[in-house]
């Protein structure tokens, strides 16, 4: 069965005619797919940004519980082992990029110290160890309702989001929250708060 020429012509226009639609949609479709990579990307940070400060600040009340310490932990500086800044940035390792150059840290905790002992406005003092490339202002520590009987912990992580696919086309998604700027760099900050005697 021969098809005749008038036939012929209209498979090759339609197949012409399919190639051009690709092409027009080919854009959009890679626009679409970046964007959900980049938020799918961003959420996993976020996810694993929540966790950090929350071993920090638990740590820096049950450390002294632990067999290898017999005083609360230091809070810093975040080179050394036994210290909640340490135990911070160790948890933020495995899951985010770069969180010594990326992350800054702040540990309000007793062993830094007490501030204002003995009133109701008792609380912890913070050390904050900060990133070179980080600027963030951290918020004060917080007083416990029932102070000077209870004083609250606090760990509170800024970390430095940098989109896997920079420009502003691929980031649209990350427009939308206040933190990012028009190429999808964020500064995300978590806090952890823990009840400490």
């Amino acid at each position: 069965m021969k098809m005749s020429i008038r036939e012929n012509s209209m498979v090759r226009a339609q197949a012409g005619q399919s190639i051009v639609e690709t092409v027009l949609m080919m854009p959009v479709l890679l626009m679409l797919l970046l964007n959900a990579i980049n938020f799918g990307y961003f959420f996993f940070t976020i996810t694993n940004l929540a966790a950090a400060p929350r071993v920090g600040v638990e740590y820096s009340i049950m450390g002294s519980a632990t067999p290898s310490a017999i005083a609360l932990p230091a809070t810093g500086p975040s080179n050394t082992v036994l210290s909640s800044s340490f135990l911070t940035y160790e948890d933020m390792r495995g899951a985010l990029n770069a969180p010594t150059a990326n992350a800054s840290v702040q540990v309000c905790s007793q062993s830094a110290g007490i501030l204002s002992a003995g009133t109701a406005t008792a609380h912890a003092a913070c050390v904050p160890y900060t990133a070179a490339g980080v600027t963030f202002t951290f918020p004060a520590a917080q007083v416990d309702p029932e102070a000077p009987l209870f004083v609250l912990h606090q760990v509170d992580v800024a970390y430095k989001f940098t989109p896997l696919i920079p420009g502003t086309v691929f980031n649209v998604l990350l427009l939308t929250f206040p933190t990012c700027d028009a190429n999808g760099v964020c500064v995300l900050h978590r806090q952890s708060v823990m009840r400490g005697m």
